[in-house]
This record gives C-alpha cells, structure tokens and sequence, in this order.
C-alpha cells in the first residue's frame, strides 16, 4: 500500500523494537530468511524494523559489514537457543534444545543456510562464515565428548554436527519435528553405546 502523497509505502509499524543495533540484525536476517541475499538492502531492513534507511546507514556504513555482523549475530543466537550452547542442560542434550530451536528461531536458520548457498557465488563470505561455523564444530565435539570417555576426532565431531545440521535443514523445510525428535534419539543412543565400548 502507498501513500498517494509521495508515493511511498509507509513504514512498517513494529511493537518490539528490541535494542538498537540487536533490532536491525534482527531484521537483517528475516529479510534474507524470506528473499535470500540478493533483497538484503538499506531499506529493505529498515522497512522491517520500522525504522529509517538512515539509521540502518549509521550502524552498519555498508552492507558488506552489516552482512557479516548479521552472520555473527545468527550463529550466536543459534548457538545459545540450540543443545549446543555452553549453558545446555544433559537432560535436554542432543534431543530437546535443537528441535526447540528450530520451530523458536525458523529465521536464524533460514538465513544461515541462505549465507551458506551464497559463499559459492560471494567466495568473500566464505572466511567468515568458516570462522563462525569453528564455533559450531567446537560446540559439537564439546557435546560428543560428553558420551565419548577418549578425545573427540575432529572427524566424529564433524559428523555429529553434519547430522544436526541436517536434522535442522530437514524440519526447517517439511516441518517434522516427530522425526527430527526420533533421529536425535538415535544418535544420542548410538554416541551412549560408543561410549560404553
């Protein structure tokens, strides 16, 4: 809808504006969870944190850098919602916080996945991205090597993460969670008998 005065959409009206700079990552990584990389703009963030083009400008100066602080902020966030996180229960482990995480947060991992897609066309993405997803490979051997009574490969943690981050894919795209809940059930009894071996 435009306003026939200038022509213009009006500003989204927006009731959770969170805290500055956090808003507009936020908002960052729901335009590119929606429409991929290529409708990540000035406006387009400002217009879905309801705020002005310019203030997006004042807190980022370029894309390229609110692109890169909007990859950091989405691993993060991920990390502390998933059972990967350093404040995750053993309870909840490998079977409760993923699947939490991905119906609480669809956005963060939408837009990782998005990122990932692109560094193939942006190789320039892809040193970041790298540094990033180290925490994600570390967060994972932390979380194998609580079955595991021998050092974590970094072979085994990688093929741990390469099956959440599949589980994740997968719910987030036919939805499932039952599935999801079924196949992390398996992989923590198969790390529980590793273990006992």
């Amino acid at each position: 809808m435009t306003d026939p005065a200038d022509g213009r959409r009006p500003r989204k009206r927006v009731t959770d504006y969170g805290s500055g700079r956090i808003a507009l990552l936020d908002a960052a990584v729901r335009v590119v969870a929606r429409g991929g990389l290529r409708k990540l703009t000035y406006r387009a963030v400002a217009e879905e944190a309801g705020v002005t083009h310019g203030l997006v400008v004042h807190h980022f100066g370029s894309r390229d850098a609110l692109i890169e602080e909007a990859v950091t902020h989405a691993v993060r966030s991920s990390l502390e919602r998933s059972a990967l996180g350093a404040g995750a229960e053993e309870s909840a482990g490998l079977t409760g916080a993923l699947v939490d995480m991905v119906e609480s947060g669809p956005e963060l991992q939408a837009f990782q996945y998005e990122l990932l897609l692109e560094a193939r066309r942006r190789p320039e993405l892809l040193p970041h991205l790298r540094a990033l997803y180290e925490e994600y490979f570390e967060a994972s051997g932390r979380e194998v090597a609580r079955f595991l009574p021998q050092p974590v490969s970094r072979g085994m943690s990688r093929l741990v993460f390469a099956a959440l981050e599949g589980l994740v894919l997968h719910q987030l795209v036919f939805g499932e969670r039952e599935v999801t809940e079924e196949a992390l059930a398996e992989l923590r009894a198969l790390l529980e008998r590793l273990g006992e071996d």
